[in-house]
C-alpha cells in the first residue's frame, strides 16, 4: 500500500534535484560516469517566518524559492555533466580575460532574456487571449457572458502553453531531461510503496504523478478560468479597459499559484474520484514532458533521492536492507 511523501524532484541536466523537508540534494551524471552529489544548504523562508507557511501564501513562496532553487540547480548540471564545456585555450591570461567579458555578455544577455521572457508572457498569455476574445465578439456581432470569456481566454492559453510544450519536446536535449523527469516520477512511486530503491523496482512504476510540476501549471490555467470570472462578476467593467484587466491578471498571478499550490498538495495526499478529476489533465499532459527512462537516469535518480532522504522516513525504508545488490551504492551518494 503506497504513502504519501513530501519528497518532490526536478529535471536537470543529465542529472535530478531531490527535495525533501529537511535536504536539497543533486545528482549528476559526470562525463567519466560517475555521480556526483551536491547539497544546498539554503533554509526557506517559509520555516524562517511563520507567516509565509501559511495556507495560499506558502504556495507563492515555494513557487519562487523553486524557480530560483531550479534555474540554480540546472545551471550547476550543466556545468558538472560537461554541457556548458568549451575547448581550453592555450594562452591562459586570454582565457581569464575573455572569461570575465563572457561571464559579462551573458549576465546581460540572462537580463535582457527575463525580460523578453515576462514580455513575451503578458502578450501570449494575457493581451492575446484577451484580443481573441474581442475578435470573436466583433465576428459574431454578440456579447459574451463572462463565464464564456473566461472559458476562451484561458482554453487559448491552456492550447498554448500544450503546443509549445510539445515542439520543445522534439529537442535531443529536452528529450533527454524529459527522460530524466520520468526516472524522477518513477524513483518517488517506488519510495512511496517502501518497496526496495533498485533499478528494477523503480523502472516498474508509473511516470506519472499527480504532484508533478506540469499538472501544477494546468492546474493553475483551470483555476485562473475561476478567480477570472469571479472577479468580473464583481467588478464587470474592469475588464472593459485592456490596460487595467491585464494589471489585475498580473496581480492575480500570485492568489492563483497559491490556491494551485493547496490544491496540487491535495491531490498528491489523497486519492479519491474528485482528486482524480482534477488531476486528469495534468497527468495527460505528462505523457508529453515525462518519457520512459534508461537505466542509468534511474541510477540518478535513485542517487538523489537517498541523499535527500529524511532522517526519520515519512515511509518505511527498512525494506532497503535487503537490497544490497543495488548498483548505487552508499559509497557514491
Amino acid at each position: 500500500m503506497g504513502k504519501y511523501t513530501s519528497i518532490g524532484g526536478q529535471a536537470l541536466i543529465e542529472g535530478i534535484l531531490m527535495k525533501s523537508p529537511e535536504k536539497t540534494a543533486m545528482a549528476v551524471r559526470l562525463p567519466d560516469n560517475e555521480i556526483d552529489i551536491t547539497y544546498f544548504e539554503e533554509k526557506s523562508l517559509r520555516s524562517r517566518y511563520k507567516i509565509l507557511a501559511l495556507p495560499i501564501i506558502r504556495g507563492v513562496v515555494g513557487f519562487a524559492e523553486s524557480m530560483v532553487q531550479g534555474y540554480k540547480a540546472m545551471m550547476i548540471s550543466a556545468d558538472k555533466s560537461g554541457f556548458t564545456n568549451l575547448e581550453e585555450e592555450a594562452d591562459k591570461k586570454k582565457e581569464a580575460e575573455d572569461k570575465k567579458k563572457n561571464n559579462l555578455l551573458i549576465s546581460i544577455v540572462m537580463v535582457i532574456g527575463t525580460v523578453l521572457g515576462v514580455a513575451l508572457s503578458v502578450v501570449l498569455f494575457m493581451l492575446l487571449p484577451r484580443l481573441f476574445v474581442s475578435g470573436l465578439q466583433s465576428v459574431f456581432n454578440t456579447e459574451f457572458s463572462k463565464l464564456v470569456r473566461s472559458g476562451i481566454e484561458q482554453l487559448l492559453k491552456l492550447s498554448v502553453f500544450v503546443l509549445y510544450v510539445w515542439l520543445v519536446s522534439f529537442m535531443k536535449d529536452i528529450k533527454r531531461v524529459f527522460m530524466y523527469h520520468g526516472a524522477e516520477h518513477k524513483t518517488i512511486f517506488c519510495y512511496e510503496k517502501g518497496l526496495p530503491l533498485t533499478v528494477e523496482n523503480v523502472r516498474e512504476q508509473k511516470r506519472f504523478h499527480p504532484r508533478c510540476g506540469t499538472s501544477f501549471m494546468i492546474l493553475m490555467i483551470l483555476i485562473s478560468v475561476i478567480i477570472s470570472t469571479v472577479v468580473q462578476m464583481i467588478f464587470p467593467n474592469v475588464y472593459n479597459v485592456y490596460w487595467l484587466w491585464v494589471a489585475v491578471k498580473i496581480l492575480l498571478v500570485p492568489i492563483t499559484c497559491g490556491v494551485g499550490f493547496e490544491v496540487l498538495k491535495i491531490c498528491g495526499k489523497y486519492d479519491n474520484v474528485f482528486t482524480r478529476i482534477i488531476s486528469a489533465p495534468g497527468l495527460w499532459l505528462q505523457r508529453i514532458t515525462t518519457k520512459e527512462p534508461e537505466d542509468c537516469m534511474i541510477e540518478i535518480a535513485i542517487a538523489a533521492l537517498k541523499a535527500c532522504e529524511p532522517e526519520t522516513p515519512d515511509v518505511d525504508r527498512s525494506v532497503d536492507n535487503q537490497a544490497q545488490t543495488e548498483e548505487i551504492q552508499d559509497d557514491n551518494i
